[in-house]
């Protein structure tokens, strides 16, 4: 396993997408952008797996419809075998159920392909400080599925469980103000109250808490 990133160092980026147009436009759009370096492309998830031993990409772009396995299956291994990879899942699929189970499996980002010119350099840029990012659309519509468990936990009100979901998925508060089509003070009255009820101070203990109750 490879040290931490160097600041300042590029962040690394292999490309995984079963075509190679897709593949050559993604290169463009990141190539375009200072401190990115992709390292390498792979058609199917053998190709993958194998740039991924060989190149140990800060970020690996991964498509969930390629030849070899499910990419979704994958995903877990590929966590375990390069811990300092994170993936950014690149898809067509806009249902929520798809974008909660790559998340489970570890995926650091989730991005639709119709957004992939204004959406994948962010997601690029959270993973790589350890971050998440979920296209806002689908993120709106997880926050406002009803959970399956009893009841929200630690007394969180229904749109206290909305905003922390926004919260741990990398989202600002203006942007999850603007999603909810609330204003951005009452955002933070919301963040107030459930940092005082789950006795949490800081996003990355937002972010394991969801988790934990399977709020993503």
């Amino acid at each position: 396993m490879e040290d931490e990133a160097a600041p300042g160092s590029p962040i690394t980026i292999v490309i995984a997408d079963d075509h190679q147009v897709v593949r050559a436009g993604l290169r463009l759009l990141l190539e375009a952008e200072e401190g990115f370096e992709v390292l390498a492309e792979a058609g199917d998830v053998p190709t993958t797996e194998h740039r991924l031993n060989a190149y140990r990409p800060r970020v690996l772009i991964l498509d969930l419809t390629m030849p070899g396995e499910s990419s979704l299956a994958v995903i877990p291994r590929i966590r375990e075998t390069s811990p300092d990879t994170q993936i950014v899942v690149l898809t067509m699929h806009n249902d929520p159920a798809f974008a909660r189970e790559a998340l489970r499996a570890g995926a650091a980002g989730y991005v639709l392909k119709e957004a992939a010119d204004t959406e994948l350099v962010r997601a690029v840029r959270l993973a790589a400080e350890g971050r998440t990012y979920l296209n806002p659309q689908l993120g709106a519509r997880l926050a406002a599925a009803s959970r399956a468990a009893a009841g929200p936990p630690d007394d969180l009100s229904a749109r206290e469980v909305e905003v922390l979901k926004l919260i741990a998925l990398g989202h600002t508060n203006g942007e999850i103000a603007s999603t909810l089509h609330l204003s951005v003070r009452t955002i933070e009255s919301h963040r107030a109250h459930i940092q005082q009820k789950t006795r949490l101070t800081n996003r990355a203990e937002l972010v394991a808490y969801a988790r934990d109750h399977e709020l993503l």
